[in-house]
């Protein structure tokens, strides 16, 4: 069968099967998926709170203390502090493992065991002074940094990696003293950029590869002293510079700034995808790369397809999100150095592990949850090899013949990720609400659950109106005080209405010249994911005229960007 035209059963519209895709579900022994990629990504994503934290009790301690944690406190799961989790000599995963019993569904079953073994509070490994910290490796002095690693004092961005001294980025990595970064790599003091690499003293400017102190340009490659595309003399740059910034500590003349900045970027050429070094691929943001489709955020992966957030050698995989290292991976999220995993969550050094969550060091597991250096055990239930390897086969049989059928009649059987009503959270403390947003009323509609806004019982000490202009007359007495968000809550973009500046925070605006923030850190993430394209492509011809080449891009048709197949995007810009 080359192609195969199917009704997704969740958004009811049509997707294709082609060739490729089954090869692959006929390697790992599965059915063709009944969800469409769209809602195959939503899916996954609902079981992923990055930025949502809460104090909760610790069921660890006999005081019944309160610690951060990515799980309310209204939810039903049973809470541990990291550290005590993932010490063998605490607790055993298979003290709550249970028999399978074949008059019930295999995700009821799963669901009630899943609702019994405690669950780590954040995942934050080896942090230090960087407790507010979420799914995050070795950061040290970080705050409210998600999604990222190996880096120090940041404060407020997601996938920040290997970086110091930076505030309010996106999708960075190896940057230093910055903020307002998108997309960028290896730069240092560069501020408000975005898709730059290898950039030094520059501000405001966009496509921008190996520049140094640059202002207000786009697509230039190799060059110093520039202002708005044009070379000037270093004299004549840093006396426009000095004038141009001069403004940039009131916060009015930031908004100036920005708003020229805007229109650089609508004047830039944009190639049809970014990244380098690929054969045969399609998505966005692809390097060194082959046999890629419909991906985004991959590099060094092969016959990936479907995905986001795959690298490091990951190869032969479909509908991932943060994999890595592996290959035969089906459904997964956050799994690194894997094989042949099937709809899973949170694991390390996993081998033939099928609907598992915070399992690392294992092989052979069905329906497990937080088993650590075990093999052989369905539902965190203790096994024979021979025993094993005989009931396996039952239970795929038995998800096939019991069917899961949830609240909105959708159906789950053995090859489906877990139906969304079983995740731990509510769709809007999910990266699902970033990547697709949805209003309460939409959400609902389709089945998910919905985190009403709290309550909020601050008392404001400092008034949007009040916030002082001038970052020069801002007293070391402002931290810790609660100031308005500009949103006051009014916003779909998961407003606090109030925040705080934290003294690393203070020290970093004050050197580099910046106002205060206007805006409580979550609308700041959510403005920074406004200037990045959506993970949808569509059908486009190149902009270049004369050209006839044709492509997938993350530009909708109805944007005005202008947009150039590779090799016409190549010709104009170096």
């Amino acid at each position: 069968m080359q192609v195969e035209t199917k009704v997704c059963q969740n958004c009811k519209k049509d997707f294709k099967i082609e060739l490729e895709d089954f090869t692959f579900y006929k390697k790992i022994k599965v059915s063709a998926p009944t969800f469409c990629p769209e809602c195959r990504t939503i899916r996954r994503l609902l079981f992923r709170n990055e930025r949502v934290l809460y104090k909760k009790e610790n069921s660890a301690s006999k005081s019944k203390e309160k610690i951060i944690s990515m799980y309310s406190p209204e939810s039903p799961y049973v809470i541990y502090d990291k550290e005590y989790w993932i010490n063998d000599d605490n607790w055993d995963p298979r003290d709550y493992g249970v028999d399978y019993d074949f008059t019930k569904s295999f995700f009821e079953q799963f669901h009630n065991l899943d609702k019994k073994v405690p669950k780590y509070a954040l995942y934050n490994v080896n942090p230090v002074r960087s407790d507010y910290c979420n799914i995050c490796v070795d950061m040290k002095d970080c705050y409210l940094v998600f999604g990222s690693w190996y880096s120090e004092n940041c404060q407020y961005g997601d996938t920040v990696l290997e970086s110091k001294n930076c505030v309010d980025n996106s999708w960075i990595n190896k940057c230093e003293l910055s903020t307002q970064l998108i997309n960028s790599d290896t730069c240092y003091q560069t501020f408000f950029a975005q898709d730059c690499e290898n950039c030094i003293d520059c501000w405001f400017i966009y496509d921008c590869k190996n520049c140094q102190n640059c202002l207000f340009s786009s697509n230039l490659r190799n060059q110093q002293f520039y202002i708005e595309n044009k070379p000037v003399s270093k004299e004549e740059f840093f006396k426009i510079k000095e004038s141009l910034l001069n403004s940039l500590n009131l916060k009015n003349g930031l908004d100036e700034l920005f708003n020229k900045y805007t229109k650089v970027k609508s004047q830039a050429i944009n190639k049809f995808m970014i990244g380098k070094n690929y054969v045969n691929v399609t998505g966005n943001f692809i390097n060194n790369s082959r046999n890629v489709k419909k991906s985004h955020f991959v590099s060094e992966v092969d016959n990936v397809r479907y995905s986001i957030r795959s690298v490091k050698g990951q190869k032969d995989t479909s509908d991932v999100f943060g994999v890595s290292g592996g290959e035969l991976a089906y459904e997964s999220l956050n799994v690194d150095f894997s094989s042949n995993i099937l709809s899973t969550l949170h694991g390390l050094n996993l081998i033939n592990v099928s609907y598992s969550i915070d399992c690392d060091n294992c092989n052979n597991l069905f329906g497990c949850i937080g088993l650590h250096n075990k093999s052989y055990c369905i539902l965190n239930k203790q096994y024979t090899k021979e025993q094993y390897e005989e009931l396996v086969p039952k239970i795929i049989q038995h998800m096939n013949d019991m069917l899961y059928i949830d609240s909105k009649g959708r159906i789950y059987k053995y090859g489906e990720f877990f139906p969304s009503e079983l995740s731990p959270f509510c769709y809007n403390e999910t990266i699902a609400q970033e990547y697709f947003p949805l209003t309460k009323e939409e959400a609902l509609k389709q089945g998910f659950k919905w985190k009403d806004r709290e309550e909020r019982n601050y008392t404001i000490d400092i008034k949007t109106e009040d916030i002082p202009n001038d970052i020069k007359k801002v007293k070391d007495d402002m931290v810790g005080k609660v100031i308005e968000c500009e949103h006051k809550g009014e916003c779909n973009e998961q407003c606090t209405e109030a925040f705080k500046i934290i003294g690393a925070e203070l020290q970093f605006y004050q050197r580099m010249n910046l106002p205060l923030p206007r805006l409580c850190p979550n609308c700041r993430h959510y403005q920074r994911l406004k200037q990045r394209n959506p993970l949808n492509l569509w059908h486009r011809k190149c902009m270049k005229e004369g050209c006839v080449n044709e492509f997938e891009t993350s530009y909708s048709p109805d944007r005005p960007e202008i947009v150039y197949c590779e090799r016409c995007y190549q010709q104009e810009v170096y």
